[in-house]
């Protein structure tokens, strides 16, 4: 810490602070990335579920899907790290203004390919 990076060229805490983000950053990239599969139940449909899920999801930084299924439910796909998934699942049980979840199944699952680029709302 012999030269600092502030302008005063003073010891002070950003050259520790910047140590600090280095290896923030690097935990960050190097978490390994999961899937998970939620099922929803309630009164899912029709409330803008999918859309909020697809906000949640990318607050969190997922990829993945979510879609309506045909026996009222809605289904979240999700590829993340554990943290971030543990988070998307707990906003999947509180659910937007006007909908009232009953319950959120969570299963395992592979990671697809297919959807480990971005979030989509599927139809």
């Amino acid at each position: 810490m012999e030269s600092c990076l502030c302008p005063f060229r003073r010891r002070c805490r950003i050259a520790c602070e910047t140590s600090a983000l280095s290896v923030t950053i690097y935990r960050f990239v190097s978490e390994p990335k999961q899937a998970r599969r939620y099922f929803v139940s309630g009164i899912v449909q029709g409330v803008g579920f999918r859309y909020f899920a697809h906000r949640a999801a990318e607050r969190f930084h997922l990829s993945g899907y979510t879609k309506n299924l045909p026996d009222g439910r809605v289904e979240v796909y999700a590829i993340g790290t554990a943290e971030h998934l543990v988070k998307l699942r707990s906003v999947l049980e509180r659910g937007p203004w006007g909908a009232s979840v009953g319950d959120v199944k969570e299963e395992d699952a592979e990671i697809d390919p297919n959807y480990a680029d971005d979030f989509s709302i599927t139809y």
